[in-house]
């Protein structure tokens, strides 16, 4: 499956913003996806993940409350709204599935062997 990122661009903080994941090639209903962000200087870091069939999400305690991670499958995409954005927020994001053979998802982006090109944001303070 080939997956792009979208929706990157400038916020100020506190204001919100929408990305988007694309999937091409097969629909990846049956993928664990994943969002992850790479901030200036840091490693790569989980952000939120939802599971096959939309059963479970998982969030990073640091943007629980605030991101919302989405499945529309009629369009083949995964979404992750941001709300009440932070400067901290600001990095490369990027959308990541896992194999369809499995169902569990893994907080390591080392798990995921499908990846996006990443799109980025900055949040101005």
């Amino acid at each position: 499956v080939q997956l792009q990122a979208s929706g990157g661009g400038v916020v100020q903080a506190g204001g919100y913003l929408r990305l988007s994941c694309a999937a091409s090639g097969r629909n990846f209903d049956n993928n664990v996806v994943a969002w992850f962000r790479q901030g200036p200087g840091n490693q790569r870091e989980f952000v939120a993940a939802i599971s096959k069939e939309n059963s479970a999400t998982s969030y990073a305690d640091s943007v629980k409350g605030r991101f919302t991670i989405a499945r529309d499958s009629a369009k083949n995409t995964v979404s992750l709204q941001m709300n009440d954005l932070k400067p901290e927020d600001t990095a490369v994001y990027f959308c990541a599935a896992r194999s369809p053979l499995v169902t569990v998802i893994h907080r390591t982006h080392r798990s995921y062997p499908y990846w996006g090109q990443g799109t980025e944001f900055t949040v101005s303070s």
